[in-house]
């Protein structure tokens, strides 16, 4: 467990209480990245805040999938198995499976499998970008603020999972997913 003293739900107050509250809603516990990232509530806020800007012209498919991409570019697997969780509610746990074991021979649409590199290539070396990449996102029909929003959701879930590295926070396996969900995620096999 991280260093960080992470409260039990009956003993959290103020703000904090209410972020426990949420995932014993959803998950019926709360998962040590909320209890470490709880210490600190306006900033969860503010994260949130953030990804809801982000999300401005992106469906939640499209959002997970760049969140997916960022997250196994950087090696968060407390990421990867969240979201992969999380985008159960718009992409099949068959089709999820594939893309989790490899995006680019998953049937993914061409806008897809660039929307997921772009991802890819601003969380492993952002320094390296250029206008070609977001070319690449134009030609297969982004508009600017698809571009600049897909940059945001990528940069954001970097931001977040290294926090979440930072601090040793222990990875969560949500129990409701299958084996080979679970597996994919992690490992991509």
């Amino acid at each position: 467990m991280a260093i960080i003293h992470t409260p039990e739900p009956d003993e959290v107050t103020g703000d904090a209480a209410a972020l426990y509250a949420d995932d014993l809603a959803d998950l019926g516990y709360v998962p040590p990245h909320t209890r470490v990232m709880a210490d600190n509530p306006a900033a969860v806020a503010a994260f949130v805040d953030l990804i809801r800007a982000s999300r401005r012209t992106m469906d939640l498919r499209r959002y997970e999938l760049v969140t997916l991409a960022a997250a196994q570019a950087i090696g968060s697997q407390a990421c990867r198995l969240a979201h992969g969780r999380k985008a159960l509610t718009a992409i099949s746990e068959a089709e999820l499976v594939r893309i989790a074991r490899d995006f680019h021979d998953a049937g993914l649409s061409d806008a897809e499998v660039a929307m997921m590199e772009f991802a890819q290539k601003l969380s492993r070396d952002s320094a390296s970008m250029t206008d070609a990449d977001s070319l690449r996102l134009r030609e297969l029909g982004f508009s600017d603020q698809e571009i600049v929003d897909i940059a945001l959701a990528a940069a954001a879930r970097n931001y977040y999972s290294r926090a979440l590295h930072a601090l040793a926070v222990p990875v969560d396996v949500p129990p409701d997913l299958s084996v080979e969900l679970r597996d994919a995620l992690l490992t991509g096999t």
